[in-house]
This record gives C-alpha cells, structure tokens and sequence, in this order.
C-alpha cells in the first residue's frame, strides 16, 4: 500500500534537494598548514615566532600572486607555464626605466603592463593555434627566457639590478618596508589581492564564466558564453599578475633575478592544487592559494632549517608538485565515490 502525502503541493513549486553539510574548499589546506607549521616548529622552536612567519609569508608574497593567477587559469583547465619569466621580464623593465630615470609609478605600471601584454600574446596564440595553454606557453617560456637573456646581454653590467639610486630608492620606499613598524606592506598587498580575487571568481560575470567554462566548455557555448574570449581573458590577467608580482619583487629587492623565474610557474601550479583548486576545473579559491603557497614556502623554509642545502630545492619543489597532483586525483576519486553513493546530493 502505498502512503500518500496529505500536504498539497504549491502550484509553481519545485522540490528541493537536502543540502548535504560541506566545509569550504580552504578547510582541509588550512588545517594541513598548522599541522605543518606545528611539526616543522617544534623540531625547530625559533620558526613560530612572529617576526619568521611574517617574514614567511612575504616571501610567499611574491609565487603567491601568481598562484592566485593560476587558480583562474586551473579553473578553465589551463596551465600557463611562462608566467615566470613574464614576472621577470616585468621587473626587468621596470629596473631599466628606474635607471633612466622615469617616475616610479609609470615604471611599475610599465612593467605591470608588459606582463598583461606578455599574456595577450599568449592568449592569442592559444586562439590561433587551437592549442591547449599548456602546449602554448611551453614554447613561449623559452621565447621569454631567450628575450631576458638577450636583454640582459644587451645591458651588460647595468642589468638589471643596477637601477638609478635615487629612482630606485623611492621605489623600494613605497613598496617596500613595514606597515606600522609591524607587517610587512608586501603581506597587506598579497591578502588583499587575494581576497579581491576571490570576489571577483565567485561574485563577478567574469568569475561565473571562468567557473562554467571549466565546468562544461559545451554547455556553455550553448549558454552563449564566448568561451575562447574568456581563455583569452584568463590569460591576460594571468599575465598582468605575474607583471605586478614582478614589480613588487623589484622593489624589495632591487634586482631582477632571473633564478627566481625559473621554478616559479611549478611553485605557482603547486599551490594552487594544493590549496583546493582541482585540475578537473570549474571551481577555484584565491584564499586557498594563498594557504597553499604558504605550505609549499613552510616546507621550502622547513628544509633551510633542517641544514639541507638549497641546491635540493628544485628536487624538493618537484616531489612537492607530485603531492599535489596525487592530493587532486585522490579528491576527484573520493567525490567520485561519494557523488556513487549518494547521487541526489551531487550537486547540491
């Protein structure tokens, strides 16, 4: 005998599925990163005090903003593995224009400038050849580093570190220094960079589309999202990023090096998968590449102060990359499993 329901249902109204509880995308990174910094603190008491964190996470400040870029890009299920030489080029422009001389403001917009350019090229590369970003960007990384090197040649003993003093100098006092005495500009930057990002993925028409993109790239052509426009797009920004990074790096430094570019893109793809932005697409958090990145300096730190020489950190950055990827496919197959058992709350 079947029971009948007494309650009438509305006219117009629809059955809503249970929401099932979830924790955000952040929590798992976030508790990750205390256990890390836990263990790596009370093998070596000194880490956890204030002044070392602070330091810590400044110096995640700089891969940081390109992580942040790289969320948008893993959300459309793109990978841009120039970014760090664009993040070099943009610091080595903005050296040469401090040299000369130029207002530090029009020399750090220069620079961001010329990474945004640097993306569009990338941008409609991808759109010409038809290619994956990934595949683009290999070959453009090694355009980019080839037109550092020939710069830097060209320049000779002036590039790029050796920047006008006077010039030089009051940009490093606007970028550089600490807010209050206490935190680090740099640090107040990055979060809130971060944080506007994280707006812009969830709450704006651009993030709504980088989301749906990544989703379903079919469906959304079929929702009139023009979807190679938003590739483009993605890439710019990824771009115009990687610049700011740079020319915030420059002014802390004072030099642009052209080490640091080379292992920036892998740090960058780390964090971002780390901090709970799948490969799969469709979904990515700001907030959680700023986690991630600070996993991935925790144990790059971690490994300074455990007396292992820095010429394993290439070595340390790759196995950290692997993890990364194992964590991703270890979710998907754990949402796959779930979404099996229980397929009314999916989606929900």
């Amino acid at each position: 005998m079947t029971r009948l329901d007494p309650t009438p249902q509305l006219a117009g109204s629809i059955a809503r599925p249970k929401r099932s509880f979830r924790l955000p995308a952040e929590f798992g990174p976030l508790v990750g990163l205390i256990i890390l910094l836990a263990i790596v603190g009370f093998a070596q008491p000194g880490f956890l005090n204030q002044a070392n964190l602070l330091s810590l996470l400044e110096t995640a400040a700089y891969p940081g903003m390109l992580a942040i870029g790289m969320v948008f890009l893993l959300a459309i299920r793109e990978i841009d593995l120039s970014v760090g030489w664009m993040f070099h080029l943009a610091a080595f422009l903005t050296a040469l224009l401090l040299a000369a001389g130029v207002n530090p403001w029009l020399a750090a917009l220069a620079g961001v400038l010329l990474g945004a350019g640097l993306g569009l090229v990338n941008g409609l590369l991808v759109a010409a050849l038809r290619l994956p970003a990934i595949l683009v960007t290999l070959g453009t990384f090694a355009m980019f580093r080839g037109l550092a090197a020939v710069a830097a040649n060209m320049q000779g003993a002036m590039a790029p570190a050796a920047a006008g003093a006077s010039r030089s100098g009051e940009f490093s006092a606007i970028v550089s220094g600490n807010l209050f005495d206490v935190v680090p500009k740099t640090v107040i930057v990055f979060i809130v960079l971060a944080l506007v990002m994280q707006v812009v993925l969830h709450r704006s028409r651009f993030g709504y589309r980088v989301q749906a993109v990544g989703s379903n790239p079919q469906a959304a052509i079929y929702a009139g999202i023009p979807t190679g426009r938003v590739r483009l797009q993605t890439l710019v920004l990824m771009g115009m990023l990687a610049g700011f990074a740079g020319v915030m790096s420059l002014g802390l430094h004072a030099a642009a090096d052209p080490e640091q570019a080379s292992n920036f893109a892998l740090i960058a793809i780390a964090a971002a998968i780390i901090g709970g932005t799948p490969l799969a697409g469709g979904r990515g958090t700001a907030i959680g590449a700023v986690i991630g990145m600070m996993i991935v300096q925790a144990i790059l730190t971690g490994v300074s102060l455990f007396g292992i020489d820095a010429v394993w950190n290439p070595l340390v950055i790759g196995a950290v990359l692997m993890l990364a990827l194992a964590l991703d496919r270890l979710l998907k197959l754990l949402r796959s499993r779930r979404a099996e058992r229980d397929p009314e709350n999916q989606h929900a």
